[in-house]
């Protein structure tokens, strides 16, 4: 069965991206048909120049004068960590646990000054409330952009789920995941930089159940305390951080040989005014850089995703046990991107 799950990724990054590692790029919009055959249906990322070009966002929203204005009477919901990953792994009590954010509600205007403010191993602020939070929270910001994609929607054959801001620096990242949408996230300013795996990797990434746990935190000590929920509830999540540290990167490989060893992801940037589609189920991991007013802003949207046959293919192989020998890697390659930031990756 090892050798039939390991051609089977083989088989898949051939059929979807090759093995170039680079993901498609279009300089124009597809029409509904191209987007639907070309991409939704194979399941295959891609990134779109030119589809948003016309958003009065890309100029208005890089000044932070133009947010604090707009958005002055609007209360938002700002996520809070001592280290810019939320939902991700973080030790507690010499284990791991998956940590939420704690979550303020505060007015718009604080909430930027915190996110500009953000400093790793202090407080790190990120506004990615999600739950359609575009819509709710931010929508004093709608005339500056559209309401949907309209050659995404017409494909999809319904109009987004959710519409989802986010804004953040370079200091925040998003750990490996999947998603049950299809997902068009548009990059406003600032830059995006994916890792990206096809569902069919899962094994790959050590997909284990750890406790719930929540940050909580003080303005009046500057100080976050993690802890769990009661009851005790788990989460299925990933296990691999791409980017261990220099100090762990010996113990990260030895414990996770599958994605170390194996194929390497698909890699891309984003970058202020284009588009990347990201099909339901694909795991990614998000870095980001700032722009000159040190903001990462983007707008994206969920698309309901067709429970079909791909689906049920996927949690059919989720459900296989598969075991590897662990084997030797050379480390000079990941210690190279361990050492380097977002700033110097490639799209």
């Amino acid at each position: 069965m090892k050798e039939e799950i390991e051609e089977l990724w083989r088989e898949v990054r051939d059929l979807s991206l090759g093995n170039s590692g680079n993901v498609d790029r279009l300089e124009s919009p597809p029409s509904a048909v191209e987007f639907l055959r070309d991409f939704i249906t194979p399941n295959k990322p891609c990134v779109i120049s030119n589809a948003i070009s016309h958003w009065p966002a890309l100029s208005s929203w890089p000044h932070h004068s133009y947010l604090s204005q707009t958005l002055s009477a609007a209360t938002v919901s700002l996520h809070l960590t001592p280290t810019g990953a939320a939902d991700a792994l973080a030790p507690l009590h010499s284990s791991l646990c998956f940590a939420s954010a704690h979550v303020q509600h505060v007015p718009f205007p604080e909430a930027l000054s915190l996110i500009s403010s953000s400093e790793p191993h202090k407080l790190v602020a990120y506004a990615q409330q999600q739950n359609d939070c575009f819509r709710s929270e931010y929508s004093s910001l709608a005339a500056d952009c559209d309401p949907h994609l309209g050659w995404a929607t017409e494909a999809i054959g319904s109009e987004p789920e959710a519409v989802n801001l986010w804004i953040g620096n370079q200091h925040s990242q998003t750990s490996f995941h999947k998603d049950h949408y299809e997902n068009l996230y548009a990059v406003v300013t600032g830059e995006k930089h994916f890792l990206l795996l096809p569902p069919t990797d899962v094994h790959r990434l050590y997909i284990r159940h750890y406790p719930a746990a929540t940050y909580t935190y003080s303005s009046d000590t500057g100080e976050f305390d993690l802890e769990l929920e009661k009851p005790t509830r788990y989460v299925p999540w990933c296990s691999v951080d791409p980017y261990p540290s220099v100090e762990t990167v010996d113990d990260e490989m030895a414990k996770f040989p599958l994605y170390f060893n194996g194929p390497r992801p698909f890699e891309c940037t984003v970058k202020a005014g284009e588009v990347l589609y990201l099909p339901s189920m694909w795991f990614h991991h998000v870095r980001q850089s700032a722009d000159a007013g040190g903001l990462a802003i983007a707008v994206n949207y969920w698309y309901d995703m067709q429970f079909d046959i791909k689906y049920a293919y996927f949690h059919f192989l989720q459900s296989i046990q598969y075991r590897s020998t662990p084997s030797p890697m050379l480390k000079d390659k990941l210690a190279e991107e361990i050492d380097s930031g977002p700033d110097d990756n490639e799209s």
